[in-house]
């Protein structure tokens, strides 16, 4: 079959630009609050209010995305993530924007913005084999794509806020959904993979029973799957740890020096320029390399250092080295975690399980603002950065302590005994073929 890139590209560049617009609300919705409240609880809370309804969309997601189709999940979501974030701006015109407001509009962007995530996230093996590329390399692309725009769009947004306001971020944030949908919907409507699938023979297809049974089924793989479990358990904390970093303990330390939310976004941008270069590289040459010392090493060097340099030091420059060396290590993480699910989840299961997975990624992200918040007004800036930091550590040091982990390293395409199973088992409810995931 002659290679076809267009599909694979198209779904980067919606990807990109989505995440690109993202990072503008990462920046402006936690400025805004702090702004016009002063208050880092009130900023955790919305935060809270954010990503609460991503880990329920996340888990219930799978069974729907696979009924609607890849294409039509993605569009609908980024259609209704449009409306929610552009609603702000326009309410904050008009002076008729409340607290509650913000919170609500927050939570159904939420809501609907980790279905559109997984369904174009699980395309990703399916697109890369129509691309005639291998899937690691395809993973390295995305991530690579994820960091790019994170950091164009963290930088964009501080510069924004600084000259038009938090309001005006959130506007084109409301764009980007828009293109993002935009291009799904022309560049994979000839994609069968994206298609609906067709439910198990053994109930009616859209019946409340056969939801159930499919929604149990990805719940069952990842709890008898030691690996998928392990990861599922370990990015669980470090993105609730995460969670607190980009929605209270940065945005309150940049509030104390003079650069502001220049600073801010510079932060965020160094980040996020590194863990570009490091998804590269790691597309270029992780083939060769072990995976499980590259992922432990990888991991400590993205997380600690940062919360502790925060904390020991006031001013920018310090923190933004860390900031770019940490985003390089960072660049490796996703790459080599996609490759491993993607090699151990069957095909026709992907769509539930990385739905199940990215819910239990996500399980306490809600909780890291929320405490985070508190913590800064209960005990200070730099002890609520400390032990958010000493936290990361421990999480971190799992690769190297337990056994599970070392069948990260297995061949690729070995399946295990019970991933055979679990695809033999996955056949009677969805065709063969499906794809993979991952959140905006």
């Amino acid at each position: 079959m002659t290679a076809d890139r267009r599909p694979l590209a198209l779904m980067l560049a919606a990807h990109a630009v989505s995440v690109a617009g993202n990072a503008l609300t990462v920046i402006a919705v936690p400025w805004f609050v702090l702004q016009t409240t002063g208050s880092a609880a009130r900023a955790g809370l919305v935060a809270f209010c954010a990503t609460l309804p991503v880990v329920v969309s996340a888990v219930a997601a799978g069974p729907v995305i696979d009924r609607l189709g890849r294409r039509r999940a993605s569009v609908v979501s980024d259609a209704v993530c449009a409306a929610a974030v552009g609603a702000v701006p326009l309410l904050h015109h008009t002076g008729a924007l409340r607290f509650w407001h913000l919170c609500v509009l927050m939570a159904l962007s939420g809501l609907f913005h980790a279905p559109g995530e997984t369904a174009r996230g699980v395309l990703l093996p399916d697109l890369a084999e129509r691309a005639g590329t291998t899937l690691p390399r395809a993973a390295s692309l995305h991530d690579g794509a994820t960091r790019g725009a994170r950091m164009l769009g963290a930088a964009a947004g501080g510069v924004l806020i600084a000259l038009l306001g938090a309001e005006t971020a959130l506007l084109l944030d409301a764009a980007t959904f828009a293109v993002s949908a935009l291009l799904v919907a022309a560049g994979l409507r000839a994609l069968p993979a994206a298609a609906p699938r067709r439910a198990a023979p053994s109930g009616p297809p859209h019946s409340r029973q056969a939801y159930l049974a499919e929604l149990r089924e990805g719940c069952s793989y990842v709890l008898r799957t030691p690996l998928v479990l392990g990861i599922t358990l370990m990015v669980m904390v470090t993105n609730g740890l995460d969670q607190a970093w980009n929605a209270v303990l940065l945005p309150a330390h940049a509030q104390q020096g003079p650069g502001g939310a220049r600073e801010l976004g510079l932060l965020v941008s160094l980040m996020g320029g590194g863990a570009l270069a490091g998804a590269l590289l790691y597309g270029a040459f992780g083939h060769r390399l072990p995976r499980r010392p590259v992922f432990a090493v990888c991991f400590l060097l993205a997380g600690l250092p940062r919360f502790a340099t925060a904390a020991f030091t006031d001013g920018f420059a310090a923190l933004a080295v860390v900031m770019a060396l940490s985003g390089l290590a960072a660049g490796a993480l996703n790459p080599i975690l996609s490759t491993v699910l993607f090699e151990t989840v069957p095909g026709a299961l992907r769509s539930r399980v990385l739905g199940v997975t990215t819910a239990g990624v996500l399980a306490v992200t809600p909780l890291g603002g929320a405490a985070a918040g508190l913590a800064v007004e209960g005990v200070g800036l730099a002890p609520a950065l400390l032990a958010a930091g000493g936290l990361y550590l421990v999480a971190t040091l799992s690769p190297l302590v337990l056994p599970v982990w070392r069948t990260m390293d297995r061949p690729a395409g070995a399946e295990t005994e019970a991933q055979a199973r679990a695809g033999d088992a996955g056949k009677g409810v969805s065709a063969p073929g499906a794809a993979g995931a991952a959140p905006r």
